[in-house]
């Protein structure tokens, strides 16, 4: 029944999107407010780097993943010691790819965002004694929130609608790796077109939603 095919791949694109936007957001926030308040040598290589996977071929992103948590290397190594399991072709590779393609977009966001926090503000809450963590919780995190809202959610689509990379790493496996972008694919080249209109109608629906959102947003803004 097309009810009962629908739903798995929609559910755990659902849980994939969600836990790699949350990674992707406290990891995106973390490393936009250290590099929005420090000038060093290499800051632009470095933020270059942040930036690639925005710009890269899926493939080739997914390729780098492939061989980085591969069992030959010594990340893919401690991945699977850590999850007691081979990372590559499981859930968890999905999360990492969708992650890795979403923070640029987490990342540029928040910085712009704490680009136009008063940095005099801060300034003064430090003068008047607080700590780093203080000046970051009550003052450039809430005037940022808005700008934070919208990187979640940008992460959240961009997770979402993540293929290329989620292919290489996570395969297509039906009821495990199976998402909505790679369960189209699948469904197109078997000629199951009732199947890739549904998932699509329903990736266009919520995508339309997000993007709807954050309009929202900036509005507000």
């Amino acid at each position: 029944m097309l009810g009962e095919a629908f739903w798995p791949p929609v559910i755990l694109s659902l849980q994939v999107a969600f836990l790699a936007s949350l990674i992707a957001a406290v990891a995106g926030i973390a490393a936009a407010r250290w590099m929005s308040r420090r000038s060093f040598r290499g800051k632009t290589l470095l933020e270059t780097a942040f930036m690639l996977p925005l710009v890269l071929p899926p493939t080739v992103v997914g390729f780098l993943l492939l061989v980085a948590l591969g069992r030959r290397s010594w990340l893919g190594q401690l991945a699977e010691w850590a999850f007691s399991a081979p990372v590559l072709f499981s859930p968890w590779a999905a999360v990492i790819a969708s992650v890795v393609v979403a923070f640029p977009l987490v990342y540029q966001t928040m910085k712009v965002g704490f680009d136009g926090v008063d940095r005099e503000l801060e300034e003064s809450a430090r003068s008047a004694g607080a700590g780093e963590w203080d000046v970051f919780r009550y003052i450039a995190l809430p005037l940022a929130f808005r700008a934070a809202m919208t990187a979640y959610i940008l992460g959240f689509a961009r997770s979402l609608g993540e293929f290329g990379a989620t292919l290489m790493i996570a395969g297509n496996i039906p009821g495990r790796t199976q998402t909505i972008p790679t369960a189209i694919y699948v469904a197109v080249d078997a000629g199951n077109m009732t199947m890739a209109w549904s998932w699509t109608v329903g990736m266009v629906v919520i995508s339309f939603v997000l993007l709807l959102a954050t309009g929202g947003l900036r509005r507000r803004r």
